[in-house]
């Protein structure tokens, strides 16, 4: 069965109306416009608040500053804002009549398919009725001045957790800044990193990267790695493990082993289980790159041709995911003069109804077409720019490029 679901919003009992980003119209309902007295074509491509100012009348009114505040939380945090309150309506029979009204509201956004906020929900019950209803033969309005203050006490609880989330937050970007600093030059090899935190909640510092120059010959290890959970804790657990694969790097044998030995210090650190990461040791004198990953998206090498390789060919469960004393798979793949190694992490591909695949294919894709760029950090901007939307993504990124 086929599902018409225009006709299906349309017939919804409940009064729903589609705000584009900007705040304009982009459709309502049949209970939301016969609730608002007004036509389809009265409010549809009209921006919000020209359609239904505030009362002039009234310079106490609030309801527009209050409504619009709740639509911009919602873009800003990318999260289901609520709110009561009175916001007067002109009566479309009697223009300049000011009607009171009383509104409770539900906005919520609607992500398209890379994550972006394509629309905003919003959903409004009219509850002049109730608030109007009087409670005692003085004809007091006692349960509106209940609700009211009930309101505006939840109203200042909710911006002082605003408040003190985005104090965390800064919390959790300087952490990150002073945590992962961009690495020093290592001899004449040219590369670049970049780390763009999550938007709309604490999500950040749970991705790292690193570069080590090695001990043996011409190499240097390059790892990324992402820890699961968010915010200062994620954060802590990140430095503990980016510190260790960095020590790890230096003695080991390969990236297997490098891998494996911070399998087993992550069985030692609580919150350190399910994260991922990948390395790779590039021998410049060889020509070559060994490579490894504890469930991380694959690296992808840039031939000088102009041909694109997923490094997919030794990858195994994230860290402490199964404990057990087996090695971990690597494989080693050949390089010429003139191409480029990226390594990220899953806030570069993986979007919300998307498949990695087709993430993959849009990385892969970007690659080539900015194969032309000279320089790893023009090409770092470029795929930052290309693969993360203007209004952020719900996961951290980490990205390093690498010239070969």
């Amino acid at each position: 069965m086929v599902i018409d679901y225009a006709a299906v919003f349309q017939a919804l009992p409940g009064a729903v109306a589609l705000l584009t980003p900007d705040l304009v119209f982009a459709d309502a309902n049949l209970a939301w416009l016969r609730q608002a007295g007004r036509s389809r074509d009265q409010v549809v491509g009209r921006y919000l608040f020209d359609a239904f100012p505030g009362n002039p009348r009234d310079p106490a009114a609030s309801g527009a500053r209050h409504l619009e505040a709740s639509l911009r939380a919602v873009l800003a945090n990318r999260e289901i804002d609520m709110d009561l309150q009175r916001y007067d309506v002109e009566s479309a029979q009697r223009p300049g009549h000011w009607e009171e009204r009383y509104w409770s509201s539900v906005n919520a956004p609607l992500f398209a398919p890379d994550g972006h906020i394509a629309l905003v929900i919003h959903r409004v019950e009219e509850v002049t009725e109730l608030l109007c209803a009087t409670s005692g033969p003085d004809g007091s309005r006692q349960l509106e001045a209940e609700l009211f203050s009930r309101m505006r006490q939840l109203h200042e609880v909710n911006e002082r957790l605003r408040r003190a989330h985005a104090r965390e937050r800064e919390v959790a970007l300087a952490l990150q800044r002073a945590m992962l600093p961009v690495p020093p030059p290592i001899g004449h090899h040219r590369f670049a990193v970049r780390y763009r935190p999550s938007v709309g909640s604490l999500n950040v510092c749970g991705d790292w990267y690193d570069l080590v120059q090695l001990q043996d010959g011409d190499k240097i290890a390059v790892a990324v790695g992402d820890v699961v959970g968010h915010g200062l804790e994620a954060a802590g657990i990140m430095g503990q493990l980016r510190s260790a694969l960095s020590a790890t790097s230096l003695v080991a044998t390969g990236p297997a082993q490098a891998l494996e030995v911070l399998g087993r210090y992550a069985h030692c650190v609580t919150g350190a289980e399910s994260t991922t990461a990948v390395t790779a040791f590039i021998d410049f004198s060889r020509h070559l790159i060994t490579y490894s990953s504890a469930g991380h998206p694959p690296p992808v090498l840039l031939h000088g041709d102009g041909t694109v390789e997923l490094l997919d060919r030794a990858t195994d469960p994230p860290l402490d995911v199964v404990f057990e004393s087996s090695p971990r798979p690597e494989a080693t793949t050949a390089f010429t003069d003139g191409g480029t190694l990226l390594l990220y992490t899953d806030g570069l591909i993986e979007r919300r109804y998307q498949d990695i695949d087709t993430g993959l294919s849009q990385l892969t894709d970007a690659l080539i077409r900015h194969k032309e760029l000279t320089t790893p950090e023009a090409l770092a901007d470029a795929m930052m720019n290309d693969l993360i939307p203007a209004e952020g993504v719900t996961d951290d990124t980490a990205l390093v490029v690498v010239s070969l």
